[in-house]
């Protein structure tokens, strides 16, 4: 089955930095758009930054210029280099990814079981 996996996240002080990564494994034929979102205790989980196929990427208003996504596509995995981080900045951070698997035919979302960033004041 295919599951998404994300890692890095930990405590850091604010204007630190933090480097996310998730990676898909499993049946994996294609993947199409991936990206990032995040959930705060109380609050509905919000997009931070997604990606299509094309490269086109966009970022939420409050980490443009400070978070950057990336990828690495023969190793299925993304990352989300994160600068400057702020106390608002904590969050459960969760990849995403709409993926079609060996056998099948349509596009699926997946979504990881998100790593913690607590940024500190």
């Amino acid at each position: 089955q295919v599951q998404l996996a994300e890692s890095g996240g930990g405590l850091v002080q604010a204007g630190g930095s933090l480097r996310l990564s998730c990676a898909a494994s499993g049946s994996i034929f294609s993947i199409n758009t991936t990206g990032w979102y995040r959930q705060a205790p109380g609050k509905q989980r919000e997009l931070v930054a997604e990606s299509t196929s094309c490269s086109s990427t966009n970022y939420a208003d409050s980490v443009k210029g400070r978070f950057t996504f990336s990828r690495d596509n023969a190793k299925n995995t993304v990352y989300l280099q994160m600068n400057s981080l702020k106390p608002e900045d904590t969050a459960h951070y969760y990849c995403h990814a709409y993926i079609i698997q060996h056998g099948g035919g349509s596009w699926l979302h997946y979504w990881g079981q998100g790593t913690q960033v607590t940024v500190s004041s």
